[in-house]
């Protein structure tokens, strides 16, 4: 019986690294494909650094998304709130001339508070997520139009507009490179550590270090890449700051096992002494903070709050999880899918763009994508 346990334990593992293996190998063939079609000109380090600036904002709502998700909730007014908050922190700027630290603390302070009474609706008033986002998708839009009287409200901070337009110096990219492989190496050896001690396998180094090699790797080839143009653009050090800490809560956090606990059984969860609704807030008030963080970005990047900014970034970001793995059922899925899978849609963006197909035939495919990701979800279900 406890051979069978282990070997399905392993089956899981294997399922889980098949999945992150073939979004990887997915978004190869996609990006060999639009270098092929644009002459070229995809793969180069100018449009691999404005395709990772581009990915960052729908990344950093993506992580918040993916843990509402994994709850077994939803949240569809993301792109409105994105747009309000990213129009009081204009509005703070331009209209009353506050600082740019007054102006960031309060588009945060207005996702977390909308987040927080969607979360009360939802979780103390027993109205599904569904709906009340729904609302929250045309009113938040509402409230925009109404803040700016319908019209754009330009910014032109420097510091601010440097977050969303600046990049870090190569150097500096190379020495958080260095500093990163060794976090890398010293979690190997701190992993070896434990199975000696619990008796868990060998304790040998050497092939956790084999294991290594893909992180190590990849951070190299990135910074390198990223140096080859400008440097690291300040959104994607954002965003790659926002997914860690979402890796470190959905992994190493009390909150983040209730979330998958929740999202897999709510009635257990609750059975088990886990406060399911106070939880809900919780998830929904995080993603509000991220939504509030990805306006900074958006608003610096663009130089301006428009009425229309964050349209349809609620399906990019659900889609970006979906593509990633994690099911709508709640329960499952993982930080590193969700960005794995913002980074195919951004591809997507950029490459259908780059070879000028029509918008419609945009839409037609990414929406044809999304339907296509939560079918195979279902039917792994099944099988």
């Amino acid at each position: 019986m406890a051979e069978q346990t282990t070997e399905k334990k392993r089956f899981k593992i294997e399922t889980s690294a098949l999945r992150a293996y073939t979004m990887i190998g997915a978004l190869a063939v996609i990006w060999v494909f639009f270098h092929w079609r644009t002459g070229g000109n995809f793969i180069t380090a100018e449009n691999l650094s404005n395709l990772m600036v581009q990915t960052s904002v729908t990344g950093i709502i993506a992580v918040g998304m993916l843990m509402v998700i994994v709850s077994g909730n939803i949240d569809l007014s993301v792109g409105s709130l994105l747009g309000f908050a990213g129009a009081v922190s204009a509005i703070f700027l331009t209209n009353l001339g506050y600082g740019i630290l007054p102006a960031v603390i309060a588009a945060i302070a207005v996702g977390i508070f909308v987040g927080a009474f969607q979360g009360t609706l939802v979780a103390y008033f027993n109205i599904p997520a569904f709906i009340v986002t729904l609302g929250g998708l045309l009113a938040w839009r509402g409230v925009v139009k109404g803040i700016t009287n319908s019209s754009t409200v330009p910014v032109s901070d420097p510091q601010f507009i440097a977050i969303g337009q600046s990049y870090l110096h190569p150097t500096a990219g190379w020495i958080l490179a260095v500093i990163s492989v060794a976090v890398v190496l010293v979690m190997v050896w701190r992993r070896s550590a434990v199975q000696e001690e619990y008796g868990l396998g060998s304790g040998s180094v050497g092939p956790e270090l084999m294991k290594a090699l893909v992180p190590v790797a990849g951070i190299v080839i990135f910074i390198f890449a990223m140096n080859a143009y400008a440097g690291i653009p300040n959104p994607v050090l954002l965003f790659i700051g926002v997914a860690l800490l979402g890796h470190f809560i959905t992994n190493n956090t009390t909150f983040g096992r209730y979330l998958y606990a929740i999202g897999g059984n709510s009635e257990a969860a609750r059975l088990s002494g886990i406060n399911n609704r106070l939880t809900a807030l919780k998830v929904f008030a995080l993603l509000g903070a991220f939504v509030g963080l990805a306006a900074i970005v958006s608003t610096a990047r663009l130089g301006s709050a428009t009425v229309d900014a964050g349209t349809l970034k609620e399906l990019d970001a659900i889609a970006a999880c979906v593509i990633g793995g994690a099911s709508l059922m709640g329960g499952r899925g993982t930080v590193f899918g969700a960005c794995l899978g913002a980074l195919i849609m951004a591809s997507l963006d950029n490459g259908m763009s780059s070879i000028n197909l029509e918008n419609y035939l945009q839409d037609i495919i990414k929406g044809v994508i999304l339907v296509t990701a939560v079918g195979l979800d279902m039917l792994g279900k099944k099988a």
